[in-house]
Order: structure tokens, then C-alpha cells, then sequence
């Protein structure tokens, strides 16, 4: 009974205007010109041309060389061609590693070749290699935990599996033995390094990707094994512990050469607005042609500037920037800020996750533009896509301007598969559905056109994680 009433009570006031406003908030209504925009952006064909004719006609772009000297060139013939504006390119000298002969063999107690690809910045074996004993750490934090001194003149093998997620949080969960493993083992006396590639597959193909040194640490050779001859490795391990490995890695450090970013704008109306900075990072690894890592980035970002460079002129100027570098280190994203620090910028955003649907967004905008969050959530709602409760402020190549206080919108893409190829022989135009490709210049194209032309106003923000 004192359901039944509590449940007719409640009816009551629900049937109340004034309660029932305060529960239920009216909806933000989309904008038709936004909904338009967005609706004919999901038959976009620029972003696929551009991905597909940069990884066809530049192909592999690693940092500071000569091809991607190519890849600046041939991006700013493309962005004139396309109209954009002020399209130019800023220089920077960096360091440069190179690859060099990669070989991993099992000398007993099961001889047998195995597949590697060495680390970014990975020290060098002497030219005929070294021979020494494997020490098996299932772990990260296994490897952590080792006696100091306990790896001299031994081979560290770390085989944590990374597991595949949505958000992308596996690489976080377990990156750290690429992204220091080798400064801890190098601490510990080891030899060299082998661990277990970051990825989620199961395959023969290695994942590159950069190790960092901590200052005073002799880079020791790094590099890292296939997913399925780590495991086998591991199966090795389960019948011995005597197990002992071959191991040629001749990577080479050269004197520092020039990088740049390339830069294009879409001209607003209201230079006291504030510009609005997006992008992703047009160098790759050298395994291949870079498809998903990032070639999908520039492209979603150039192609949604686009369709608002052929619509009436926005409030806010878009800079479009090709960052160069990231894969290194970010020196491309660190170079942008340093020269721009003193402009005033509305808003930053990055793609580089792949090509594979926007699920979620998530702003840090001020509470003077909380409306504006709003009418993104109201907009890209159609597409699929979910307001996140986090922080927006993610991103290596913008990561530079949000500690400048600079807003940040992050659309998240869906990165289930992304680890399966990133950073492997197999980020190729092929991993790119061109459908899920258009849903994310659709993404982007709604939240450029709702930010660019917001009426708010806003300033500065406390940096994520601050």
C-alpha cells in the first residue's frame, strides 16, 4: 500500500510544470545548418582521397628524412590545391634515429628465427650481433622488481599482453615496458631487451615504437618481438629456463636534421575570437605506409576544414596542422607552441587513433561556453555519439597548447582494432573503411562548425590533470 501511494505521489508531482521542467531540461535544439552540414559530410570523398594518395604517392614518412621532407612538400601542393589559405610550412631540427639490419634467433635449446623490429632511439648491437642468456619476466613489474646488477651481460624478456579496449586504455595499461622498459633494464646491467610488441593481435608482424632513456643511461639494444613469437617464446620458457638468443641490431643515431609542420587556414571573421588549432601528425614509422597512424588524421581534420572553407566564413579562423615528428617524441607539437605561444586560442583538438568510428566526446571548456558542450551533445548525438563525463585535454601534438591553457574538445574514436596494426607492417590504406572514415569527418565537421561559430566567448583553462 505504501508503494502504490508513494508511486501516485510521485505522479502527482511529476505531472507538475514546474517540477517536470526541472527534471526533464528542454532539448537543444540542432542548428539546420549544422544538421545539414553534418548530414552531406557523411559522403565525403576528400578525406579518402587524401589518405589514399599520400600513403600511395609518399608512402613510409619517418621523422627528419628525406621522405618526410617529401611528405611536407607534397602536402602543401595538396592543401593549396584544396583552397586553403596562409599555407606554409615551419621548420625545426631534431635528432635522428634510423633502422638498421634486425635479426633475433633462439641458439638453443630449440634453434629457431624469430621476428623483431627494433625500438625508436634503441642502442646497437656490435655488427655480428651478441649471443647471451634470456631471462624470462612475465611482467612489467616483474622486470621492476629484479636486483639491480641481477641482468649483466644477459637478454631481458618482457612479455606483458596488452588487451584490447574501446577508449584505447590497454596501451596505457601496459605500454610502459616499451616506453621505459629498456631504461630499467639498461639499469639493471642487461645486455639488451626484447619485449613482448604492444599490440592486441596475435600475429608475426612486430610493433615499433619509441623507448626513452632517462639522462646518464647508455642506450642498451631495445627491440620488440612479434605478439606470436613472444608467445612461442614463452612456451620455450615453460619447458627451460636455460634459454639462449642471438641477437643483431644495428640501428644509427645521426647528427640533427630538419623536421617541419605544415600548416593551412580556414580565415574567420573575428580575429579576436581566437584561432581554433587541429590536426594530427603526418610523419609514420618506417614499417609502412602510416594508413591509420596518422595518415586517417590529417585527412578527417583537412577534409571537415574543407567543407567549412566552402561554406560561408566562420567566426573563428581553423588552422589546420600537419604536425611533423610525433612518433619521435613530439618535437612537432612542442615547436608549434614554442612559436605560438602568445596567440590566443579558442579551442585544440587532435585525431590520431585511426579511422574507425567517433563513439564519444568529451570538452573542458570554461562555464561561460558550457552551452556549447551542449549543442555538440545535441548535434553529434545522430552519429552515434555519446557526451564522456572525463576531461577533454588528450593528444601529443596539441598536448603542447593545452598546457598553455588552450580548450580542448577530444572525439574519441573507437580503437578496438587500432592496436591490432599500429605501428606494424600493417597500417595500410587497406585497415581504413571508408563508410567509418566518413562518420568521422561528419564527427568533426559538426563540432568544427558549432565551435567556429559559437557566439560565446571564453578564455583560458586549467590544463587536465592540474
Amino acid at each position: 500500500m505504501q508503494k502504490v501511494l508513494l508511486a501516485g505521489a510521485l505522479g502527482a508531482l511529476l505531472a507538475s510544470p514546474v517540477v517536470a521542467q526541472r527534471a526533464i531540461p528542454d532539448p537543444v535544439k540542432v542548428d539546420p545548418a549544422v544538421a545539414k552540414a553534418r548530414d552531406a559530410a557523411l559522403k565525403d570523398d576528400v578525406a579518402y582521397a587524401i589518405v589514399g594518395d599520400l600513403t600511395t604517392e609518399v608512402g613510409q614518412r619517418l621523422a627528419a628524412t628525406e621522405a618526410e621532407a617529401r611528405a611536407r612538400a607534397w602536402a602543401v601542393v595538396r592543401l593549396k590545391a584544396l583552397g586553403f589559405k596562409n599555407v606554409h610550412i615551419e621548420t625545426y631540427t631534431m635528432p635522428v634515429w634510423v633502422r638498421g639490419e634486425e635479426k633475433a634467433e633462439i641458439v638453443a635449446p630449440y634453434p629457431q628465427k624469430l621476428v623483431i623490429a627494433a625500438l625508436g632511439r634503441s642502442g646497437a648491437t656490435p655488427l655480428a650481433g651478441i649471443t647471451a642468456p634470456v631471462v624470462y619476466f612475465p611482467t612489467f613489474a616483474d622486470l621492476v622488481a629484479a636486483p639491480e646488477g641481477s641482468l649483466r651481460g644477459k637478454i631481458a624478456f618482457v612479455s606483458n599482453q596488452m588487451r584490447a579496449t574501446q577508449d584505447g586504455s590497454g596501451y596505457g595499461a601496459y605500454g610502459s615496458a616499451r616506453f621505459v622498459g629498456a631504461d630499467v633494464a639498461a639499469k639493471k646491467g642487461a645486455a639488451a631487451i626484447l619485449i613482448r610488441s604492444i599490440g592486441s593481435d596475435h600475429g608475426r608482424w612486430p610493433h615499433t615504437g619509441g623507448t626513452n632513456w632517462s639522462p646518464g643511461t647508455t642506450p642498451i639494444p631495445a627491440a620488440a618481438l612479434s605478439v606470436a613469437d613472444a608467445e612461442q617464446l614463452e612456451r620455450i620458457f615453460a619447458r627451460t629456463h636455460k634459454v639462449s638468443l642471438h641477437l643483431t641490431l644495428t640501428p644509427r643515431s645521426l647528427p640533427d636534421a630538419e623536421s617541419g609542420n605544415v600548416v593551412a587556414e580556414v580565415p574567420g571573421t573575428d580575429p579576436k575570437a581566437g584561432a581554433i588549432v587541429i590536426g594530427g601528425h603526418l610523419d609514420s614509422w618506417d614499417l609502412a605506409t602510416g594508413a591509420i597512424d596518422d595518415g586517417a588524421g590529417v585527412a578527417i581534420t583537412t577534409a571537415a576544414a574543407k567543407r567549412l572553407l566552402d561554406a560561408p566564413r566562420p567566426r573563428r579562423t581553423i588552422r589546420v596542422v600537419w604536425f611533423g615528428a610525433e612518433e619521435p617524441g613530439g618535437f612537432g607539437g612542442e615547436a608549434y607552441a614554442k612559436v605560438h605561444a602568445s596567440e590566443k586560442f579558442a579551442m585544440a583538438a587532435e585525431s590520431d587513433f585511426g579511422a574507425d568510428n567517433v563513439w564519444r566526446f568529451s570538452t573542458n571548456f570554461p562555464d561561460s561556453a558550457k552551452a556549447v558542450g551542449d549543442r555538440l551533445a545535441a548535434a553529434l548525438a545522430p552519429l552515434g555519439i555519446v557526451r564522456s563525463r572525463e576531461v577533454a585535454g588528450d593528444g601529443t601534438d596539441v598536448g603542447p597548447l593545452f598546457k598553455l591553457g588552450t580548450p580542448a574538445v577530444d572525439l574519441n574514436q573507437d580503437g578496438t582494432r587500432y592496436f591490432d596494426w599500429h605501428h606494424t607492417p600493417e597500417d595500410t590504406l587497406d585497415k581504413i573503411d571508408p563508410e567509418q572514415l566518413r562518420q568521422n569527418v561528419a564527427a568533426w565537421t559538426t563540432m568544427l562548425w558549432i565551435v567556429a561559430n559559437a557566439r560565446e566567448d571564453w578564455g583560458t583553462v586549467t590544463p587536465k590533470g592540474r
